[in-house]
């Protein structure tokens, strides 16, 4: 049987006029049939660190009395061979000239989304696709994903893409881990020096992974890929 994937979708900064001007997006992925074994994992080391299981890691509530157990987690991904992250970065969206391609925002949203997922997917595998629940996240925009994501893959029967659907992070370890190698990765490409513990765990990424995060990577790259996107 083919292999099911479960992929587990973050986003920062993605809107076209919020006074930010880098974008990131990125997906943690990883066999369907390890994802409750993984989170389980997850739940252990805030149990472990005093923290509640029910806890909701994200990179906002990053600080330095937290940081030991933030370390733990990044090391427990990249211990975890089932585990995979993909990212893409748009440094200056005050370079996106939608008009001369004839897009919207939304339309070269679609695309972006598109290109960050494309190295995941294999013809001969299923996903499903968990979004985190966030106000610009409604029904139509999720159909609108799908389709586009779908339509890209000649996927029409939606054989490998069988599913796109919102979730809470605050209830799946697995989309809180992507927040946080996502925070990473847009912290450091934004130039920010605002933390030391956020330092810290950039720092520990880039030991670990061997990349500076700022600078794309090789396309097969299957642990921590990264494409930064410049507007041409």
């Amino acid at each position: 049987m083919p292999d099911e994937f479960n992929i587990y979708c973050d986003e920062s900064c993605h809107i076209e006029h919020d006074h930010q001007q880098a974008m990131a997006l990125g997906a943690i992925w990883c066999p369907a049939a390890h994802a409750s074994g993984i989170a389980r994992r997850i739940r252990e080391l805030k149990v472990r660190h005093g923290m509640a299981a029910a806890f909701e890691i994200k990179w906002t509530k990053v600080s330095p009395a937290a940081l030991g157990f933030y370390l733990d987690v990044v090391d427990c991904f990249f211990d975890e061979a089932d585990l995979h992250f993909r990212a893409l970065v748009v440094p200056d969206k005050s370079l996106l000239r939608h008009s001369d391609f004839n897009q919207t925002h939304d339309d070269w949203y679609y695309k972006m989304y598109f290109d960050m997922l494309k190295i995941i997917f294999r013809p001969d595998a299923h996903y499903r696709i968990f979004l985190d629940i966030k106000d610009s996240w409604g029904g139509k925009k999720v159909v609108r994903l799908h389709e586009v994501l779908c339509n890209s893959l000649y996927d029409f029967s939606r054989e490998i893409i069988q599913s796109m659907q919102i979730i809470r992070s605050e209830d799946t370890e697995l989309l809180q881990l992507a927040d946080l190698l996502l925070g990473a990765v847009a912290y450091v490409n934004r130039g920010l020096a605002t933390s030391q513990a956020k330092l810290a765990l950039v720092a520990r990424m880039c030991e670990r992974s061997g990349y500076q995060l700022t600078r794309t990577t090789l396309a097969r790259e299957d642990k921590v890929n990264i494409l930064i996107w410049n507007a041409s």
